[in-house]
Formats: structure tokens, sequence, C-alpha cells
């Protein structure tokens, strides 16, 4: 089943603005297309469109942070890049309560070429120190995601794509910093995130009608990394799979691959944008161009597995 990540955070946005009297939203001329215009509606003096200057929309968010308001500022991930001085000199530096929630991540603004799609974003914030990463799996976790960064006192990034297939039900009880075990396994670990997520539970029942016994881990938050959760998970298969609709340089590949090189060296493979840029096309031809699908992370498991058995022997 298909939920739109992007009008469940407009809804959501809604439901926290009842809730938090000084919760504000910001937005950089994209509220259309980022679903921040739902704010606006519900609470037009508490909404805030800055332009297209995305510089201006963190600064000014830091600024309504030292006032006591909770700002969440949104726009495309891409176009938050803009502002990345911003982001590490005046919101993380200080340590301000801005969530920053970007849209059309990864590969789904796909119409729109190269120039607007983000695959370097994880990269760059994660290198931002006291900065919360966050990358949900679909609408559900993406509003228990947002809820939990409003009640989270300091910076948050929230990376959303626009849709995906759902992967939790309503009775989910997202908790920041702890990955997710979905399915548990012997042979091989898929560290995902984001859309990828799905797309290693759909590789594990491929490979389970290959007598394969897969692991999966869901680890919404890049940072702070689930370092204990990842590395048991690792210690139990022997092999890991990173998934992530994000260059494989600086991501969630990474970030396990730091982590298991000083705590647990075992075989990883990672699934994720190569170092090139995206083009204009489908949105799933995209994914299947970058080998983004579930086959590709069915195949990297593989290769993983075929590699433990090498070293062991």
């Amino acid at each position: 089943m298909m939920k739109s990540v992007r009008d469940e955070f407009g809804d959501t946005l809604v439901e926290l603005g009842r809730m938090y009297e000084d919760l504000v939203v910001l937005d950089a001329d994209l509220s259309r297309s980022t679903r921040t215009y739902k704010f606006a509606q519900k609470y037009p003096e508490r909404f805030f469109n800055i332009g297209i200057s995305e510089q201006d929309l963190m600064s000014t968010a830091a600024g309504l942070a030292l006032e006591g308001k909770i700002p969440v500022a949104s726009t495309y991930a891409v176009f938050a890049g803009r502002a990345w001085e911003q982001m590490r000199n005046t919101v993380a530096r200080s340590g301000l309560n801005v969530k920053i929630v970007v849209t059309h991540a990864g590969f789904s603004n796909s119409s729109d070429g190269s120039s607007h799609q983000s695959v370097e974003d994880i990269a760059i914030v994660r290198a931002i120190p006291g900065m919360t990463l966050i990358v949900p799996s679909d609408a559900v976790e993406m509003r228990g995601a947002l809820r939990a960064a409003v009640e989270f006192r300091g910076p948050v990034y929230i990376r959303l794509g626009r849709d995906a297939p759902q992967v939790f039900d309503e009775s989910y009880q997202y908790e920041l910093g702890r990955s997710v075990l979905l399915r548990d396994g012997k042979d091989v670990t898929v560290v995902a995130t984001g859309i990828m997520v799905g797309r290693a539970i759909q590789a594990a029942e491929l490979l389970k009608e290959r007598g394969i016994s897969v692991c999966v881990l869901d680890v919404h938050t890049i940072k702070p990394l689930d370092g204990e959760g990842i590395t048991r998970a690792a210690a139990k298969t022997g092999a890991v799979v990173t998934a992530e609709e994000h260059s494989v340089i600086g991501g969630l590949g990474g970030a396990v691959s730091e982590l298991l090189s000083e705590n647990l060296p075992v075989p990883i493979e990672r699934v994720g944008v190569k170092d090139m840029y995206g083009q204009s096309g489908e949105y799933e031809q995209l994914l299947t161009k970058h080998r983004l699908t579930s086959n590709d992370v069915a195949a990297a498991c593989i290769r993983a597995i075929d590699r433990k058995r090498v070293e062991r022997s």
C-alpha cells in the first residue's frame, strides 16, 4: 500500500500545531509541494513563507527558536544545501531547537533531473556536530519521527521522499535513535533506511525462497546511530548489507562501515548511489538504473554471504 509521506507530513504538522502553541512553520516558497500549506491554512499567523532564500529560512528559524518557539523549517532537500553554513553556524553550533524537514530527497523529484535530486545530504548533515538526522521509511514512521523531533530539545534534520510503500501499521511506536528489527535471520543482515526498508523486506522474501535467512533492520536514525543494535545483528549473521537512496559515500553505508570496522569487522556490501548524479526520468526507472531495487539488495546479500564463507574457510 502506497501512502503519501508529504501529505502525512502536512497533516501531522496541523495536529502538532494544535498540541503545541509555540510551534511555527517556515517554508521557502514551496509550501504546495512540501505540504506545509496545510499548516498555513489552519494557523496562518504561525506560518512564514520566507521566499526563495534558504539561508534566510534557516536564520529566521534560528531567531524564532531563540525566542522560545519550536520552528519547523521545510524546503526541498537539494535546496537546503544552499544553507549549509546557516545550519552549521547558526543552528547546530548554538544547539538551537530548530527542526529542518526536507522533502523530495534522493531521486523522488525524478522528472526535474539531477539539479533537483539530492543524494549527498545525509553525508553533509551527518558531519555537522550536534545534529540529529532521521530518515523515515514510510508515512507512519514519518509521523512518529516528527512528533519525537518536536518533543526533542535540539536541532533535528528529517529527510523525506515523496511516497513510500507502507512498512508499519498504526500501532507502531517510534523511538528516536533505536533501530527496528523487522525480520530476524541468521545468514545476513540488511541495514536499511528510507524507502529502501520496504525493498529490503522484499529482498528477504526473495531469498527466503532460496533457503537464505535474512535479518532486516530499519535504521531510521542515522545520527545518533544505534551502534549496539547494528553490532548485535552483525555479530549474529556475520555479514552485512546496507541499503539507502543516497550516495554510498558518507551515508548510511559509510556510517555502518565506520562502526563495524572499529568494533566488529565483517563483510559489508553497500547498496546505494555510486559516485554520480541522477537524471530526468520516471522514479522507478531511476531506482532501477542506480541498482536500488529489491533484486539488487538480494544480490548484495549473496555477495556478502559468499565473502563470509571465503573469510571463514
